[in-house]
């Protein structure tokens, strides 16, 4: 049997809007320890955002993206009696936005030719509006926990 799971670490919000999630954008992105060409790069996407959509907050944007690409349901490997199973299982909170955020980053980073502040905005604002390399993998993730659903009496 699985311990509990241990106190997690609070972070703390960001300085410029006061934002948990925003930390935890800033965070992903970060590459080699380099924390702020990171805040650098998010501070200049939300920018990007403000002048595309004509918004005043783009964390709004941002947390609306965040839910849209967060998958709902996934697939976990299983091994009974020799076979290994797919088996469908509800997804966190907690990883629900860790994966909405690595889909987001890594579409943002598959991107060529512009800078990374601009494809991050592009890939907010699509996943935004339902749409984005992100939106498609959390689709495609959904398609596999549907396809496996004989297998969900094999959940622990």
């Amino acid at each position: 049997m699985r311990r509990g799971v241990k106190n997690r670490n609070v972070r703390k919000a960001d300085y410029k809007y006061k934002n948990v999630k925003v930390t935890q954008l800033i965070n992903y992105v970060m590459w080699s320890g380099k924390k702020t060409v990171a805040e650098r790069i998010v501070y200049d996407a939300f920018e990007e955002i403000k002048k595309q959509l004509k918004v005043e907050d783009p964390v709004a944007v941002y947390e609306e993206a965040l839910k849209n690409a967060g998958p709902v349901m996934e697939v976990r490997s299983r091994r009974v009696g020799g076979a290994n199973y797919q088996v469908p299982r509800e997804v966190r909170p907690e990883r629900r936005m860790f994966l909405a955020l690595r889909w987001i980053i890594d579409a943002a980073r598959s991107k060529k030719g512009a800078p990374m502040a601009k494809k991050l905005a592009d890939e907010l604002i699509a996943a935004s509006k339902n749409e984005g390399e992100a939106i498609k993998k959390r689709e495609n993730v959904h398609k596999m926990a549907e396809a496996n659903k004989a297998f969900a009496h094999f959940a622990w």
